[in-house]
């Protein structure tokens, strides 16, 4: 069978589904996008991620890859003719993973509690670890072109979502991240301006930002 039978279950803001398209863009990979309603979700979605039941979900050839950066690196190994999207050397591949876990760990969550999350300490706490943790991913980003170097990687992937919610963070969260990380959105202005996996995959920012207010109108959070 074609390496290129591929379905991509997905949900069009999702940061982690932005992720996956993103590295099958930089692949060249032709597949089948089939938008997910979360609320509603597929018999498809369901048998394929019966455990987590959750999107991104990559079909290759009738089977389910779950979980985004498992997804990621399985596009990097499968669709080996294309430029790969992780170091070579098994150190600087174990730091390009250890920087992806920091973002799903601190960056998105703390995101997701400044957009969703009453005004309060927890909120405060959170606007806090979100721009100290942005500041330190930018420490590492230094004065490189991409996270890894000359090329567009798999931190770089998996970071630039979040500049299609930077919108949304700094009128929910009352900050300027490119007054505290300008090297971060200057970045990120980059890669949205050097390559088309990125500029074709990231939603308009007033989109994401009418999402969210959408969103925060559902979960009852006061302005």
């Amino acid at each position: 069978m074609a390496k290129e039978e591929a379905i991509l279950l997905d949900f069009w803001p999702s940061m982690y589904g932005m992720r996956v398209r993103i590295a099958l863009a930089e692949k060249g990979v032709s597949y089948d996008y089939r938008e997910e309603d979360l609320r509603n979700k597929s018999q498809l979605l369901l048998e394929m991620n019966p455990i987590n039941k959750k999107i991104p979900v990559l079909i290759h050839n009738g089977k389910p890859v779950c979980e985004s950066s498992i997804i990621f690196e399985y596009i990097d190994e499968v669709w080996n003719d294309k430029a790969p999207l992780f170091p070579s050397d098994p150190y600087d591949k174990a730091r390009a993973r250890f920087w992806v876990d920091f973002i799903d760990k601190k960056i998105y969550p703390n995101g997701r509690i400044l957009l969703y999350k009453p005004k309060g300490e927890e909120h405060e706490a959170a606007k806090k670890e979100f721009i100290d943790s942005l500041k330190v991913i930018e420490g590492e980003l230094g004065e490189k072109p991409y996270f890894g170097g000359e090329n567009l990687g798999y931190v770089d992937a998996s970071l630039i979502p979040f500049y299609s919610w930077c919108h949304a963070y700094e009128t929910f969260g009352e900050l300027s991240i490119e007054q505290d990380c300008p090297k971060l959105i200057a970045w990120a202005k980059r890669c949205i301006q050097n390559k088309e996996s990125v500029s074709n995959t990231l939603p308009d920012s007033q989109k994401i930002h009418n999402f969210v207010q959408h969103v925060r109108k559902i979960f009852g959070v006061d302005e």
